[in-house]
């Protein structure tokens, strides 16, 4: 048996981190989850366009 098909869990009991790192970090991730936030909200006005369009070209049978 080779060491790549072993399954390993991980089991994370405890994180010690200082209160300013972890402040920090989900500053950090709170401004880098903006753009995905803008780019969710174009691809979803995109299809409710598409998908309003349809419908309401349907209304008119």
């Amino acid at each position: 048996m080779s060491v790549e098909n072993e399954k390993q869990e991980v089991i994370v009991v405890d994180i010690k981190m200082p209160f300013m790192s972890m402040v920090i970090f989900m500053v950090k991730f709170a401004i880098a989850s903006i753009p995905a936030m803008i780019i969710l909200g174009i691809i979803f006005s995109v299809l409710g366009v598409l998908f309003g369009g349809m419908f309401h070209g349907m209304g008119r049978m």
